[in-house]
């Protein structure tokens, strides 16, 4: 064990110490996330996480390859120049999607590419593990073509969790973390020394992972973008497919019975890698259903995912993060923990049951008995001002010196606070400005006109008489309440 652990904190370490200097260099590069409607953060944050992940990916492997306990274990010199360079496909194709975008068909023929390679370097799925029949064998162009279509699917999938700061980071590491432990202790019962090549890849997934979660947890300084995702999605589907492609599945049946590797050998295979891929496989399959029923392309992007759901029950951001870091927990230690413990079954199965109904619990605020409908919005208490953000407020009604609204009286308009000031009255009309035209001719006082009429006289236009001219009623105590203007009652009645 102590040979994983020196390639996982190598990985860690290097990716670790890289990651600034990747920040930097995607700052200088522009290559930043511009926050979005169903964005979280509030401000534009480097990208191209991914390529200090892949410097952690290939410190791990070269060290990997120079242990001498690990020199056998890989069956051929492809393993590891095979992921070397799948890896660096997806990390090219990631870093310039992140920078300058790529389209659909694009990004997906270079998932395939990278999963071609895998299927080169000689990881595939010869057999199925199937309970009650033993295996499934598959044709090799079947065999091919299902791991690049599980590797196609497990990229995507991490790439959608990838949503929230550190989550798929964290959700990644326990899961690689899972699997090295099965795939460490499957090594030294059965005996089969290519089964470590499994547990390698695992180690080096989960050290990249911690090594970049340090810069990525809430609030992230850098995101691991599309590189990153492409990645870890491609490690975390690589560690399953190696260890079928190397291990008989007769050894795991025919093994002797106290061997705890032994338990359920019929389905132990097949639900491992559903449990460590059942939170991103989950939330893809949602997606894809959703958008497609909706009527759009499953590569629509919405707000709608796990972690979104859990910010809108009310959870924080890290909180988010944090519970689907124990769902991850729960799934993958559940099947490793099955295959390892040597506990009863009732009372394993009890232990699950109640870990996972405490995490319901903590998931869901509805289910919990306690639980209290969140009161409605907080009535202001009495005297207290409104808020406003407008420059005048105006009082409902007009109290006249003994209470009671004034008849024909206005309602006063008053400054806000912080209002601007009023602009100059306008100058009152005279008689002085006042014109009138000449007269023509005489006007006769008799009962009957003589002459032409005179012209009538031209009015100026109507202009506003000034304030200080207006009369203004009693003005009304600003520290009262409401209701003081209800007739027969004191302003200040009833007193606060």
């Amino acid at each position: 064990m102590k040979d994983y652990l020196y390639i996982l904190i190598i990985a860690a370490v290097v990716t670790y110490l890289l990651t600034p200097l990747v920040r930097l260099g995607a700052g200088a590069a522009k290559a930043q996330h511009e926050p979005r409607d169903r964005d979280v953060h509030v401000k534009p944050t480097p990208l191209l996480g991914g390529i200090a992940m892949y410097g952690g990916l290939a410190a791990g492997l070269l060290v990997a390859d120079r242990l001498t306990y690990l020199q056998q274990a890989f069956p051929s010199s492809r393993t590891i120049e095979g992921l070397l360079l799948a890896g660096g496909l997806l990390v090219l194709i990631g870093a310039v999607d992140d920078r300058w975008g790529l389209g659909v068909i694009a990004r997906l023929a270079g998932q395939i590419a990278a999963a071609g390679i895998i299927v080169w370097s000689g990881a595939s799925l010869p057999w199925i593990p199937w309970p009650g029949s033993g295996t499934i064998t598959l044709e090799p162009d079947l065999s091919y073509t299902l791991t690049i279509l599980i590797i196609v699917a497990t990229i995507n999938a991490v790439n959608f969790i990838d949503g929230l700061d550190g989550l798929a980071a964290g959700v990644v590491a326990i899961s690689a973390l899972a699997y090295m432990v099965y795939s460490y202790v499957l090594t030294n019962s059965v005996g089969i020394p290519s089964e470590s090549v499994p547990a390698v890849a695992s180690a080096v997934l989960a050290g990249v992972c911690i090594g970049f979660l340090p810069h990525n947890f809430h609030p992230a300084r850098i995101f691991m973008g599309d590189a990153g995702a492409y990645l870890l999605g491609l490690l975390l589907a690589y560690g399953p497919i190696q260890s079928t492609a190397t291990l008989d599945y007769n050894i795991l049946v025919n093994y002797s019975h106290g061997n705890p590797i032994n338990r359920f050998p019929e389905i132990l295979p097949l639900i491992l890698p559903i449990a460590i891929w059942i939170i991103p496989y989950t939330d893809m399959l949602l997606a894809v259903f959703r958008r497609t029923w909706a009527g759009k392309s499953p590569f629509a992007a919405d707000g709608q995912h796990l972690h979104h759901r859990l910010l809108n029950m009310g959870h924080s951001h890290r909180q988010s993060v944090l519970l689907m870091y124990l769902w991850a927990a729960l799934f993958s230690g559940l099947v490793v923990g099955l295959s390892v413990l040597r506990l009863s079954l009732i009372w394993f199965a009890l232990a699950t049951l109640a870990a996972m109904a405490a995490l319901l619990l903590a998931t869901a605020p509805k289910l919990r008995p306690w639980h209290t409908a969140r009161p409605g919005k907080r009535r202001r208490k009495r005297g207290t001002p409104v808020r406003s953000e407008s420059q005048w407020t105006a009082a409902t009604a007009v109290a006249a010196p003994g209470g009671g609204r004034r008849p024909g009286s206005h309602p006063i308009v008053r400054p806000a606070r912080n209002a601007a000031p009023l602009a100059p009255p306008v100058p009152p009309v005279t008689p002085n400005h006042v014109t009138q035209a000449p007269v023509s001719a005489p006007v006769s006082t008799g009962p009957v006109a003589q002459g032409p009429l005179p012209p009538a006289p031209v009015k100026p236009p109507l202009s506003p008489p000034p304030l200080s001219s207006r009369p203004v009623p009693p003005p009304v105590p600003l520290a009262g309440p409401p209701w003081s203007s209800r007739p027969g009652q004191p302003p200040n009645w009833p007193p606060d």
